[in-house]
C-alpha cells in the first residue's frame, strides 16, 4: 500500500526471518577469530568449545529478539529505519540526501538468495545501518524505489533498465595487479622467516606453527581480499544515465551511482604498476564510505580497479563529459621552490580546465585528482612560513566526501587569481544546475 502527500509510501516492513541467524553467524565468526591461539591453549579443548557454543547461543538469542524490533518504512520524503533492543533507535534518512545505494550479498547470504542494502547519505561519515537481510528481488525493487523517490519521483516501483556495458575488467589483470603490491612482493621474506623459525626454533608445537601461519596469512590477506572483491568487475550505464557497478566473488556487490552526484575522480599510478602502464580510477560520492588506505575494508569507491589510460579515457564521457584526463592543461610549480618538495617537485602540477579543476601529486605513487566546478564546496588559500618567504601559496578546493584537491606551491598572485576563478566558476556552475532548462512554445 502506498500513499502520497506525506503519508506512508512504503508501510512498515520487517527483514527476512533468516536475518538473525545470518547476523548471529557473522558475529560468532568474529568472536571466534578474536579468541587468540593462546586462549585455546590455556583452556581445555572441551571447555573452549563450550564457551564458543554458549557465546553463539547468546548472540543468536539476542539477534533473534532484536529482529522483532527492526524494520523500515518510508513516510513522505523520509526513510525510517527502526533498530535496537535495549536502546531503541529510529534513524531518519531524508531521501533527497541519498547519494548511492549498494546491494551486497555476503557469502553466508548467497545460498539463501538474500542481500543487504547499504545507504550512502550526504554528510554522513559512514553508511547508514544496512537493511540486512532481504530477498534479492525485494532488495533490488526497494533500491529502485528509494532512488526514484530521492530523485523527486513518486513512482512506487521502478524496473531495472536495460544497460550498456562500458567496461568489464579482465580477472587476470585483477590478479596480476594485486601480485604487484608491496605485501605480495615481501611474501618471500615472510616465507623465509617462517622457515627459519621452524628450523631453528625448538618449540614446534601446534600453537607455534599456527601463529606463524597466521602471520603469513596476515601478510597476503589484503591483496587476496582485494582480488576477491574486484573479481568479475563490471561497469555499466543504465538508460537513465546512472552508473551500475558490480563486482565480488565471495561477497557480491551491486552499486548504483547517479553521475550528477559524483564529487571527484582520482587516477592513481602505483609504482609497481607503471611497467604495465596500469592505473586505477576511484570516485568520491558524498556520504559514501570508503577507505582512505587500502587493505582495511573492501574498497567500494572503485570506478575501475585496474585499467590502462586509454581504457579510462573511454569511460570518461559517461562520467565527466568533455573531460580528457590525458589532455588537461597543467602547469608545474616554479623551479625556485622545488626544494620545498624535492621528491614530488617534478610531478607537482595543476590547472583549470573549462569543466574541471585538476591537480597532480605524489612520488612513488602518482595521482591525478579531478573535481567539477559544481562540486567544489569552498576554496582556501594557505601559506606556510617558508612559502611566505618564497612568495608562494597552496590553493585548496574542498569537496564533499573526499579530500581537498590541492595545487601546492603556486606563485601568490597566481594562487589568488586561481582562488577567485575557482570560487566564481563554482558559483556559476551551481547556479546553472539550479536553473531549469528553457522550453519553446507559449
Amino acid at each position: 500500500m502506498t500513499q502520497e502527500n506525506g503519508h506512508a509510501l512504503i508501510t512498515r516492513q520487517r527483514l527476512h526471518p533468516l536475518s538473525p541467524v545470518l547476523k548471529g553467524l557473522r558475529l560468532f565468526v568474529l568472536a571466534v577469530v578474536a579468541m587468540s591461539w593462546r586462549s585455546l591453549q590455556q583452556l581445555h579443548f572441551w571447555t573452549w568449545l563450550a564457551v564458543v557454543a554458549g557465546l553463539f547461543v547468546i548472540l543468536l538469542i539476542y539477534s533473534t529478539i532484536a529482529w522483532r524490533f527492526t524494520g523500515y518504512e518510508v513516510i513522505g520524503r523520509e526513510l525510517r529505519i527502526y533498530e535496537g533492543l535495549i536502546s531503541r533507535r529510529v534513524r531518519t534518512v531524508p531521501l533527497e540526501r541519498l547519494q548511492a545505494i549498494e546491494v551486497m550479498q555476503p557469502f553466508q547470504a548467497k545460498p539463501f538468495g538474500l542481500a543487504e542494502l547499504k545507504l550512502d547519505v550526504a554528510g554522513a561519515q559512514r553508511s547508514e545501518a544496512p537493511l540486512a537481510f532481504l530477498p534479492m528481488p525485494e532488495a533490488l525493487a526497494l533500491r529502485s524505489q528509494l532512488l526514484a523517490l530521492s530523485g523527486g519521483h513518486s513512482t512506487a516501483v521502478v524496473e531495472e533498465e536495460t544497460e550498456h556495458e562500458l567496461r568489464r575488467v579482465d580477472n587476470n589483470a585483477v590478479v596480476f595487479s594485486q601480485l604487484l603490491t608491496p605485501p605480495v612482493m615481501f611474501t618471500p621474506i615472510a616465507v623465509l622467516y617462517i622457515a627459519s623459525q621452524l628450523v631453528f626454533n625448538e618449540d614446534r608445537g601446534f600453537f607455534t606453527i599456527a601463529a606463524m601461519i597466521s602471520a603469513f596469512v596476515a601478510t597476503i590477506g589484503a591483496p587476496v581480499m582485494r582480488t576477491l572483491n574486484f573479481w568479475d568487475f563490471r561497469l555499466a550505464r543504465s538508460a537513465d544515465g546512472k552508473l551500475r557497478i558490480r563486482h565480488g566473488l565471495l561477497n557480491s556487490r551491486s552499486q548504483v551511482v547517479p553521475v550528477h552526484r559524483i564529487q571527484s575522480l582520482t587516477l592513481t599510478w602505483p609504482l609497481l604498476w607503471r611497467a604495465k602502464a596500469w592505473l586505477r580510477v576511484t570516485l568520491a560520492v558524498a556520504g559514501q564510505t570508503s577507505v582512505a588506505s587500502e587493505g582495511g575494508k573492501a574498497e567500494t569507491d572503485r570506478l575501475l580497479p585496474v585499467a590502462t589510460l586509454e581504457e579510462a579515457r573511454a569511460v570518461m564521457p559517461y562520467v565527466m563529459p568533455g573531460v580528457d584526463p590525458a589532455n588537461l592543461p597543467m602547469t608545474p610549480v616554479p623551479r625556485r621552490v622545488r626544494w620545498l618538495a624535492p621528491l614530488r617537485a617534478r610531478v607537482l602540477a595543476a590547472g583549470l580546465h573549462d569543466e574541471v579543476f585538476g591537480a597532480v601529486d605524489g612520488f612513488a605513487t602518482r595521482t591525478l585528482t579531478i573535481v567539477p566546478y559544481g562540486r567544489i564546496q569552498s576554496v582556501r588559500l594557505t601559506q606556510g612560513p617558508w612559502q611566505r618567504r618564497l612568495g608562494v601559496a597552496t590553493v585548496h578546493a574542498d569537496v564533499a566526501g573526499s579530500t581537498p584537491v590541492s595545487a601546492a606551491h603556486r606563485p601568490v598572485e597566481e594562487a589568488r587569481a586561481w582562488a577567485r576563478d575557482l570560487a566564481a566558476r563554482s558559483h556559476a556552475a551551481r547556479a546553472a544546475a539550479l536553473t531549469p532548462p528553457t522550453t519553446g512554445g507559449h
